[in-house]
């Protein structure tokens, strides 16, 4: 028995010898199916691996606000109430409680967060920052005049860290000198300047400043600078031409904010940003803050980044798919047809086998032995060179699949900058700043690896044994005596 095994083992061996050109043939066709069967491997794998990637780098935030849907409601049913017609009822915003936030903190998905309380001020020991525009006026105020209303010719952006705020992670602001504020800053009056603010006043890090609070007892403020930023190109242009130079935002703790709004602000935020660890969880992880808070806050959920990061991949993994589906089975086809004609070509072959007594089915593994020897060939080309047409398929792939989103918000700030809920540049009427989301494309990550191989090993003999089974079928039917006579 183990003689006859060895018999077909060599004789596939003498066959695929002895016909070089067929074998080189079979060899160039099963390495160009494999190399396409495992480029669509490779990109399926690195699709996962980059949607994977997005939940961290993409990211997603939670925002903790005053619910403004259930302030208008209110406002509404005072107005309705009213007797008088000479006043007007104003919508109330509540300020967020930090102790609120703590809690929400707390949630297993949150990595950190970020407590954003606005307001403004106006310049005492320095002189801000004026824009010309084409009107031929200063951005300060209407007609050119310099903003030193009650409103404020300065904004003041607390937050609990600047490396925390959507402008500095994006790098749309750098810190030039000194450093950024800290959760350390906490009950400081430390302060980060833009700067053109500070060339224009001779300020550097370790200087102090002073500017006057725009409500109450006008109290002045005195503060030390720690950091100097340098705000982007593009914060200019995106002023409205009634709003302040961007380079008049200070940045400081937000409870050096809250000091200057007043005492009743101690301890609440214009809103908190919760960074999310995990973007695929965050509806879990707002439905579970919604518990711990009332109904005079909203939470609102920022996952677009990921969303369409995973969107891109969802396509790109679907097409991957596809590809290798589609080139398995045309793979199975074309090998089937070509042993088809390499077996008719071997009927004499055949039939002489046959009449001296050898097992159907050796002949069948004689075959299918010698297309195994062919497809471990293939598979080594396609190992090499799949790497390469999964990184040109994948290029295009996600290029075709990937859109650069830009969103632009605008804001408005309430006269004083202390009204809670504002946003950043909300600091005076008609301020106002653009904000720009950039969705960066996903790269995918071609990289072959074992698993990679062995599951291309595996397509590699289910096609292997597909086409055997289609080719041979006919002719092993075949009585020996018609195969050689035939």
């Amino acid at each position: 028995m183990e003689a006859t095994r060895m018999n077909f083992f060599k004789r596939a061996w003498l066959n695929i010898w002895a016909k070089k050109g067929r074998s080189i043939l079979l060899i160039l066709v099963s390495s160009a199916i494999l190399m396409f069967v495992l480029a669509g491997l490779l990109i399926r794998s690195a699709a996962v691996k980059a949607t994977e990637t997005a939940k961290n780098d993409a990211g997603a935030t939670m925002t903790l606000s005053a619910n403004r849907q259930a302030a208008f409601k209110k406002m509404s049913q005072s107005s309705s109430s009213s007797s008088s017609k000479t006043s007007r009822p104003k919508l109330t915003l509540t300020p967020v409680k930090l102790s609120d936030a703590t809690k929400i903190a707390k949630l297993s998905n949150i990595k950190n967060y970020n407590v954003t309380s606005s307001t403004s001020a106006n310049a005492k020991s320095y002189d801000t920052v004026s824009t010309t525009t084409g009107m031929g006026g200063n951005s300060g105020g209407p007609g050119g005049m310099k903003s030193s209303t009650s409103s404020g010719d300065t904004q003041i952006d607390g937050v609990t860290a600047t490396s925390l705020t959507t402008t500095f992670s994006d790098s749309q602001s750098k810190i030039t000198k000194g450093r950024g504020i800290t959760a350390s800053d906490k009950n400081t009056n430390n302060v980060v300047i833009e700067k053109e603010l500070a060339s224009q006043n001779n300020l550097t890090v370790g200087d102090t400043m002073t500017f006057k609070e725009t409500s109450g007892d006008k109290n002045t403020v005195k503060v030390k600078i720690v950091g100097i930023y340098k705000a982007s190109s593009t914060s200019s242009a995106s002023a409205g031409p009634m709003s302040t130079d961007p380079s008049n935002t200070i940045y400081a703790s937000y409870t050096l904010a809250n000091t200057i709004k007043g005492s009743k602000y101690a301890g609440t935020a214009d809103s908190v940003t919760f960074n999310v660890t995990n973007p695929a969880k965050v509806s879990a992880t707002k439905k579970a803050g919604n518990k711990l808070i009332s109904s005079k806050y909203s939470l609102s959920t920022d996952d677009a980044s990921y969303q369409s990061v995973k969107a891109s991949m969802d396509n790109v993994e679907g097409f991957a798919n596809k590809i290798v589906w589609l080139v398995a089975i045309a793979g199975t086809i074309i090998l089937a047809l070509i042993v088809i004609l390499m077996i008719r070509e071997r009927r004499f072959e055949i039939g002489v086998l046959l009449s001296l007594g050898e097992a159907r089915w050796k002949i069948v593994a004689q075959f299918f032995t010698e297309m195994l020897m062919v497809i471990v060939v293939a598979i080594a080309i396609a190992g090499a060179g799949g790497k390469f047409v999964g990184n040109q398929l994948g290029s295009q792939l996600v290029s075709q699949s990937t859109t650069t989103q830009t969103t632009t918000s605008t804001t408005s700030g309430q006269p004083g900058g202390g009204q809670p809920g504002g946003t950043k540049g909300s600091g005076g009427p008609g301020n106002m700043q653009a904000t720009s989301t950039k969705t960066k494309d996903p790269n995918l990550e071609i990289a072959v690896s074992a698993v990679d191989l062995a599951e291309l090993g595996g397509f590699g003999l289910a096609i292997t044994f597909l086409s055997i089974m289609i080719a041979s079928g006919g002719i092993l039917r075949l009585e020996p005596k018609k195969v050689l006579f035939s």
